[in-house]
């Protein structure tokens, strides 16, 4: 899964070096909700050309064809309309077993209790997780339940035997990076990103969504470095530029639950 931005651009960049040939040979997934900003097709097309992608844009025609937007129906509709559906009819078409995707848990409390190895069923539905009874609730504790069990990570022993009712797994390698790990890494190994995450006119974006959903926040940080520095000192979430509705933990979990990333 490729959306373009930093994460998933450092995820397909480490495929690259895990290949004997330095290519990545495995199909590389784009969601394309028709809403993105022109420097994310740019990207995508200026990338795709020279690491020589296998891409697969995906797209929900019949969903865009209807006009579906924020304008048109909530944010959670919209975004279970053009990406989880649209992920939906990629997975069906190309009958993938497995999802390679660069989620990090500090991004969000909903995947701050991800897995690396997590399964999904038919239905796409994510079952790792259960709201707690109110009788099992105590002060401070996390009001999910977890139903996967914890991967053994210092041993490098992970549940690998999700029964018959798994559909496909989706695998998250740099679940345990940090914001800050993903910028220093882009900076040893010279990697290439999208232009809006540098500040134009004191504003720049730390996360990148669609342009009708997500909005830049205040910074100078022109240069990687300046990027680094900054992350060191700042208290401004990651993810505060998109859209607060939708970045509301239950509606998250929700939208996770039925399939969105």
């Amino acid at each position: 899964m490729w959306s373009t931005g930093k994460d998933s651009t450092t995820m397909l960049y480490l495929i690259k070096m895990a290949s004997p040939e330095n290519k990545i040979e495995i199909p590389v997934i784009h969601l394309d909700t028709g809403k993105k900003f022109p420097e994310i097709y740019e990207f995508r097309t200026r990338i795709a050309k020279e690491w020589n992608l296998k891409l697969i844009i995906g797209k929900n025609k019949d969903a865009l064809k209807k006009g579906i937007s924020p304008e048109t129906t909530s944010r959670f509709n919209c975004c279970t309309a053009l990406k989880t559906e649209a992920l939906k009819q990629v997975i069906r078409k190309y009958e993938f077993d497995a999802l390679i995707m660069s989620i990090r848990r500090d991004e969000h409390a909903m995947r701050n209790i991800e897995r690396y190895w997590s399964p999904r069923d038919k239905d796409f539905k994510w079952h790792l997780v259960r709201p707690k009874e109110p009788e099992e609730m105590k002060e401070g504790d996390a009001p999910f339940v977890s139903l996967q069990p914890i991967e053994f990570a210092g041993w490098d022993l992970y549940q690998s035997n999700f029964g018959p009712n798994t559909d496909h797994v989706r695998v998250h390698p740099i679940l345990h990076w940090t914001e800050l790990d993903v910028w220093r890494y882009i900076k040893r190994e010279k990697l290439p990103i999208n232009p809006l995450y540098f500040s134009k006119n004191g504003f720049r974006y730390r996360s990148l969504g669609c342009e009708c959903c997500t909005i830049p926040v205040k910074s100078n940080a022109r240069t990687i470095n300046e990027i680094i520095d900054e992350l060191k000192v700042t208290d401004i979430e990651e993810r505060s530029g998109r859209a607060q509705d939708k970045e509301d933990e239950e509606i998250m979990r929700r939208l996770r639950c039925l399939g969105y990333m």
